[in-house]
């Protein structure tokens, strides 16, 4: 006759309270990617972006300028607005003021110098979010050679399948407004400074469409 089976060293219970609390250890030892699987990737359309900014002269009144070319991308998961991975890409020669001489100053050495520079670029690795659609993205901005924080004040404006796409296809798109400023003095941008020519503080107002990858 077989000898009856021992019975378990830990009681059922208590092996299912173990059991559990090594499940939660596993998830939280997952590595950081496994935590982003649902964040997709978005890229800027290029065809809907406006990079532009605000510059005191003389006190007179703010030139309007933009910028006509430029490139980025993110990581965004809807269901938790984590936003990462945030990288925007700025042709500096494609500065525009809607007066040739001006723009052919401004991607000079006294302004951008897009002959040495012909990149600014603005990275973040992640995000706060401040609200229901709202987001504060502190990255840092490098511009002239110099890479110095940054914060842009962002606001999520709408996400839906395009109506714009070919027959059978409907982009999914995301709509984003974003403000910031900066000195430009900070970068080593110091002509028409101190005799207050032209503005050192330099705000930023980008607006752009991303579709998701």
């Amino acid at each position: 006759m077989n000898p009856a089976p021992l019975a378990p060293l830990v009681p059922r219970p208590r092996r299912r309270l173990l059991a559990a609390g090594a499940a939660l250890a596993a998830a939280l030892l997952l590595p950081p990617t496994a935590a982003m699987a649902q964040a997709a990737r978005y890229e800027l359309d290029p065809d809907h972006i406006t990079i532009a900014f605000l510059v005191e002269h003389i006190g007179y009144a703010k030139v309007l300028g933009l910028f006509r070319s430029a490139r980025g991308s993110y990581r965004f998961d809807e269901a938790s607005g984590a936003l990462t991975d945030v990288r925007i890409e700025v042709e500096t020669a494609s500065v525009f003021t809607n007066q040739r001489k001006r723009d052919e100053h401004l991607k000079g050495p006294d302004f951008l110098n897009s002959g040495e520079f012909p990149r600014m670029v603005f990275t973040a690795s992640g995000a706060r979010r401040t609200g229901e659609r709202q987001f504060e993205i502190a990255g840092q901005l490098e511009l002239l050679g110099k890479a110095l924080p940054l914060t842009l004040q962002a606001t999520w404006n709408k996400s839906a399948e395009s109506p714009l796409g070919g027959p059978g296809r409907k982009p999914y798109t995301m709509g984003v407004s974003a403000r910031g400023s900066f000195k430009r003095s900070a970068y080593g941008m110091n002509y028409a400074v101190a005799n207050g020519w032209v503005g050192d503080e330099v705000p930023l107002i980008i607006e752009f469409e991303a579709v998701r990858q």
